[in-house]
């Protein structure tokens, strides 16, 4: 396919809107859906009469853990949308699903706005009940693991942290890596949350404290995983033929990868060094002219940071076992670094939105909105989304 022909080409990000972030918030988690959601909306200069196009990831969750609160019907009413097109759940790329989904509604001439929102209330969840996040709803909740799960609660592995301390288990034995290397990313991050008002934690972390704090599933500490919040993310894409015409400069979609697989479906390849992201980053790279030489800034997914150090060698950063030497120290990763890394604090300290606040950051840098985080001059961003399902986003600035 000519590159030009490629869904994303056709599509531009217009707007962006993030609520106020709380662990846990006062109030509900729909009341921050709409909060988000008429920001990245007069972000963009338009009204609710212009959008034509609505979705979420995941879709409304009943399971009572506040992974996902909100369902589009009902933020659709509450916010007095009339869409053309409204995006189904998006369980199969997960994170980066709902976005992709709405690329190929815009290119396919469905719509021409589509608004995108992420909301999460898993602090509420938390401070109701201490299982509440559990996968399965753990031994409390008695009901029988399906999906992913079925695969793990019947093991006693009732966290996505016992699967990534696979991970890191294997990567540390392979490699040779450390856990003072595994620890740059938290300090970074912690380092980064400081310039960012909305990020949950901002006290400064030094990796003396890292190496001390409580080991969750060796060798993966309590700084190595994200932190649940009560938030909500929008995101809004428009067609390119009328992005030009809107308020901010539009950020143009130069390339997109995705994949399906792993562990948390059920089934795994390989051995525990290496995800799906690999095809992810392959098929981002194939469909632009750009090289990760190009990228000024990235906005990588920490769900656990060993899930960030590959997708550093997925995107091709580095290669195959020397991202936690690439990292180490945190000097390349840093502000001034030859790749500033998750500017907003990312999962580990601004809160987990599952990716969508590493979108939102994104367009910040790239529009030079991000206040005393801003990295200088910054031009194209990577951005990487999942642990489960994997997408990949290419921005460049207009």
């Amino acid at each position: 396919m000519p590159a030009k022909a490629y869904p994303e080409k056709q599509v531009c990000i217009t707007g962006v809107g993030q609520s106020a972030v709380g662990r846990p918030s006062s109030q509900s988690a729909l009341r921050l859906t709409v909060d988000a959601c008429l920001t990245a909306i007069a972000d963009a200069g338009l009204s609710i009469s212009d959008i034509d196009g609505f979705t979420t990831y995941l879709g409304y969750s009943p399971d009572g853990g506040g992974i996902s609160p909100v369902g589009a019907p009902e933020a659709m009413l509450a916010l007095g949308l009339q869409p053309t097109w409204i995006g189904a759940s998006t369980e199969g790329h997960a994170h980066m699903g709902a976005i992709i989904g709405a690329i190929q509604a815009i290119a396919s001439g469905l719509c021409r706005h589509v608004l995108i929102f992420r909301t999460v209330a898993q602090a509420s969840a938390r401070a109701k009940t201490w299982h509440a996040a559990v996968l399965g709803g753990g031994p409390e909740k008695g009901a029988p693991a399906r999906g992913g799960n079925a695969w793990t609660v019947p093991f006693n592995a009732f966290s996505p942290a016992n699967i990534y301390a696979l991970y890191a288990q294997a990567y540390f034995a392979k490699y040779g890596a450390t856990s003072e290397q595994l620890g740059a990313i938290a300090v970074n991050s912690r380092r980064m949350a400081a310039l960012n008002p909305n990020a949950i934690y901002r006290n400064p972390l030094t990796i003396e404290e890292y190496l001390s704090s409580r080991m969750i599933s060796s060798p993966l500490r309590i700084y190595d995983c994200d932190t649940h919040i009560d938030g909500s993310t929008a995101i809004l894409l428009s067609h390119r033929d009328c992005a030009r015409d809107l308020a901010r400069p539009p950020i143009e979609i130069e390339a997109m990868g995705m994949a399906i697989g792993a562990f948390g479906f059920g089934w795994h390849g390989g051995d525990f060094t290496s995800m799906p992201s690999d095809r992810a980053g392959a098929m981002m790279w194939s469909r632009t002219d750009l090289k990760p030489a190009d990228v000024d800034v990235a906005q990588i997914y920490d769900g656990f940071s060993i899930l960030t150090l590959l997708w550093l060698e997925s995107l091709g950063f580095c290669g195959r076992g020397e991202a936690a030497a690439f990292v180490e120290g945190g000097a390349r990763i840093g502000l001034d670094g030859e790749l500033p890394l998750n500017t907003s604090g990312g999962q580990l300290s601004a809160g987990r939105f599952h990716g969508y606040g590493h979108t939102y950051e994104a367009c910040l840098q790239l529009w030079g909105r991000a206040g005393e985080r801003q990295v200088r001059d910054a031009r194209v961003c990577a951005v990487s989304n999942g642990g489960f399902g994997y997408g990949a986003l290419l921005l460049k600035r207009s």
